[in-house]
């Protein structure tokens, strides 16, 4: 049984950072691609940041140089500089066919696992 909880979300002034981290199980982790996406009421999820098994990476144009993936014994998204704009619910996502992920893309189509979410609201 494949399991993602996230957590870390929060209130926060823009420019402040959060820390959203994602805890996976139930899957080979280290051959998965995994990626954080958000949803604001009223828009269409959307991916934010991605990183295959391999550790490359790739990042939506509204993120670029203030949020950052990253992976150990679980997801994290490290969140500076954050924006009003950036207020949403953060969801991590993973996808597991049973084979090494070695290209991942900010599609939420290609994510067969979601977990809950992690709201995170960002005042000016």
């Amino acid at each position: 049984q494949v399991q993602l909880v996230e957590s870390g979300g929060g209130s926060v002034q823009a420019g402040g950072s959060l820390r959203l981290s994602c805890a996976a199980s139930g899957y080979t982790y280290n051959s998965a691609c995994m990626g954080w996406f958000r949803q604001a009421p009223g828009n269409e999820r959307e991916g934010v940041a991605v990183i295959d098994s391999d550790g490359g990476t790739r990042y939506a144009d509204a993120v670029k140089g203030r949020f950052t993936i990253s992976k150990d014994n679980a997801l994290y998204l490290q969140m500076n500089s954050l924006k009003p704009e950036d207020t949403a619910m953060y969801y991590c996502a993973a996808v597991w066919l049973g084979v090494r992920c070695h290209v991942a893309t900010l599609h939420t189509s290609q994510y067969n696992y979601w977990g809950q979410g992690t709201q995170v609201t960002v005042s000016s």
